[in-house]
């Protein structure tokens, strides 16, 4: 698989590098840059302390970590967040958006989401049908519970 370099900003020395997790995944965590304390019902843009430069043709995909709701029960609130390549300002610090079902306090360092970089889908021309050639599996939901 080709490597892509990136150019990277830091603007916390408080947290770690960014690198992969003990080759587990192609995921790469994102950390708090700055302590953050919610209550229930709060919302907040949690900064990561990074700003990146991302290859022409690519986008950033930021999603939580599996734990983030069970540990801090904070939810992203843009579900999953798409970073395109013009976001590359030495101040375009990349944030988390997230609403806090409970009181609960991220600290310095801890890993609240994670992102990959995608490239760009190719240019999509819709063709409009009369009917579609697949076979009909009953519509979304249709599938029943096992």
């Amino acid at each position: 698989m080709p490597t892509e370099t990136i150019q990277i900003r830091y603007l916390s020395d408080a947290i770690e590098p960014l690198r992969y997790v003990d080759g587990k995944s192609d995921w790469i965590d994102l950390r708090a840059a700055k302590r953050v304390e919610l209550k229930a019902g709060e919302f907040c843009l949690i900064p990561l302390g990074v700003a990146l430069k991302l290859p022409e043709g690519y986008e950033a995909h930021v999603a939580p970590r599996s734990s983030t709701f069970r540990t801090w029960g904070l939810i992203q609130t843009n579900g999953m967040g798409v970073i395109d390549a013009s976001y590359c300002g030495d101040n375009d610090e990349w944030r988390m958006p997230v609403y806090a079902t409970r009181d609960t306090c991220v600290e310095v360092n801890d890993r609240v989401c994670q992102f990959r970089i995608m490239a760009h889908q190719p240019r999509i021309v819709f063709e409009p049908v009369e009917h579609l050639s697949g076979a009909d599996r009953g519509g979304f939901g249709s599938t029943g519970k096992q």
